[in-house]
């Protein structure tokens, strides 16, 4: 089992932006980024433990990173992992507060 530690350092942020508050408002869903090695059972629990709301579901995305020039040399964004998090009727998160734990 993970403990609670581990559980803080699942999230990373919040995500947001018009795609994202539209699902928010539509759908009751939040979206954060999370660690690349997260699975749905810890971004659940997660999720339950900051902020004490029941999450009814999760959906990860895997983002690929961008290609980036840097004058002459060409890079690469690192990828990254998004998750939206779907709660229960009557649930809602306040982003701007602090967490709970």
């Amino acid at each position: 089992m993970i403990g609670k530690e581990q559980l803080m350092n699942i999230l990373l942020a919040p995500h947001v932006t018009e795609k994202t508050s539209l699902v928010m408002q539509n759908h009751n869903q939040y979206a954060f980024r999370v660690r690349r090695s997260a699975t749905k059972p810890q971004i659940r629990a997660a999720v339950e433990l900051m902020f004490e709301v029941k999450v009814s579901g999760v959906q990860v995305v895997n983002e690929t990173g961008k290609t980036r020039k840097f004058g002459k040399t060409i890079g690469r964004t690192q990828d990254w992992k998004k998750a939206y998090v779907s709660l229960a009727a009557g649930q809602t998160i306040d982003l701007e507060a602090k967490p709970k734990a």
